[in-house]
């Protein structure tokens, strides 16, 4: 039997460190399994100058080290492991490694990350990170007062092209349709053609991009005459969209219809104690930054999750005695009396009923696992089953009578 921990984190980008930062420094038992060394798609970006706190820039790798080191030094683990599979339901979740081993986790984070939309052109891969770029918020400082070309005509790439005319000599996109077809909202349309820093070059597609050292030239090719012509630039935009590494998550969590996953504003994905973070799920942008963010906030929503079904299990559902469980918030009166009703009760029965206080607020998912809908509420609990329940205000004869009643009966 494998060693149970409190969290699992599949993927060691930015989004996962930060869940082990987080994580870790909560006192939970927390690992990330990762492919290779942590760091992920950022540990590939050669520059890295909007990062907060790094006003002279940074390097991927450099950043990306310093969170996997602050994440070890309070505790997590970092393993180098493929996730295979996964069993998300149930409260304790497993995932089974290529190695062969199984993980256990009481909640899980996942953050396998995304990946931008290769088209597999001469020379792209070569000169990825040396005038190959697919982020224009990411490097677009870098070609100030450069020749760029961007690829692709939808409304990504139209907004990312005007972007980098704030920084760029000239921004020629090539399109592949007819003069004036392009695949963005009309109105982004009108505004990239009244900006005289944009080119084009219509009915084409990317053939090759040359260089040495850096990229200097692309070849391109017309899709109507099949010529070739060559065209200096310092560098080329690739926004032709991202894939998420989600396969494994299909029939898991919900997905979109592209394979992102949707979350909640708590990192909450459709199966309970189960969360996602970084570029793999819906959001509106994908930057190390955010990524980070989003571990952080799963993270904490995770750790609050195992306080709270644990205290819950512990505090209830393990107890054998006969137990009141009232639900209130310490901000309305009408709750308050009726936990001071309830204590009265509690202590004219000499130990044979128990009085459990639950606080709404912090702890909404069990509330909502037993419609608690108005506070204040009582459950009546044996042997860790409901038995039965009050809505709502009550008096001091309706829980003596549903005592006598209910206990009597179980």
């Amino acid at each position: 039997m494998s060693e149970i921990y409190d969290l699992l984190i599949v993927g060691g980008g930015p989004a996962g460190l930060s869940a082990g930062v987080y994580g870790s420094r909560s006192r939970l038992k927390t690992a990330i399994l990762q492919k290779g060394k942590p760091g992920g798609q950022a540990a590939t970006t050669s520059d890295l100058e909007n990062y907060p706190g790094f006003s002279r820039g940074t390097t991927g790798p450099e950043l990306m080290g310093h969170m996997a080191k602050h994440a070890e030094s309070f505790g997590t683990e970092i393993l180098s492991e493929i996730v295979v599979d996964m069993e998300l339901d149930g409260d304790i979740k497993k995932l089974k490694g290529k190695s062969g081993k199984e993980y256990q986790a009481k909640a899980v984070i996942l953050a396998p990350g995304a990946q931008p939309r290769s088209l597999n052109i001469k020379g792209e891969h070569a000169f990825r990170g040396k005038g190959v770029s697919y982020c224009a918020t990411c490097d677009a400082d870098f070609f100030e007062e450069l020749d760029i070309v961007v690829v692709g005509n939808g409304d990504a790439a139209i907004e990312e092209a005007m972007y980098l005319t704030k920084f760029a000599e000239t921004v020629t996109i090539i399109v592949i349709h007819d003069e004036g077809i392009l695949d963005c909202n009309k109105a982004s349309a009108e505004i990239a053609f009244a900006n005289p820093k944009i080119k084009w070059v219509w009915n084409s597609v990317l053939h090759e991009i040359k260089g040495d050292g850096l990229v200097e030239s692309v070849i391109i090719k017309n899709i109507k005459t099949g010529e070739l012509s060559e065209m200096q630039t310092n560098g080329v935009f690739f926004f032709v969209g991202t894939v998420p590494n989600t396969e494994i998550l299909k029939g898991k969590v919900e997905l979109t219809e592209h394979g992102y996953i949707i979350t909640n504003d708590l990192m909450e994905t459709s199966v309970p104690g189960v969360y996602a973070a970084g570029d793999a799920r819906v959001k509106y942008l994908r930057q190390v930054i955010t990524a980070a963010s989003d571990g952080a906030i799963a993270a904490v929503a995770a750790e609050k999750y195992l306080a709270e079904e644990e205290g819950f299990k512990e505090r209830v559902l393990n107890a054998k005695e006969p137990l009141m469980v009232v639900f209130w918030a310490p901000q309305s009166e009408e709750s308050i009396a009726g936990v001071s009703t309830l204590e009265k009760i509690v202590g004219t029965k000499e130990g044979k009923v128990k009085l459990v206080k639950i606080d709404t607020y912090r702890n909404q998912r069990v509330a909502k696992r037993y419609d608690i809908n108005v506070i204040p509420s009582v459950l009546f609990f044996q042997n860790g089953k409901l038995l039965d329940k009050i809505y709502g205000v009550f008096n001091e004869n309706d829980i003596i009578e549903k005592i006598a009643t209910v206990f009597t009966e179980s």
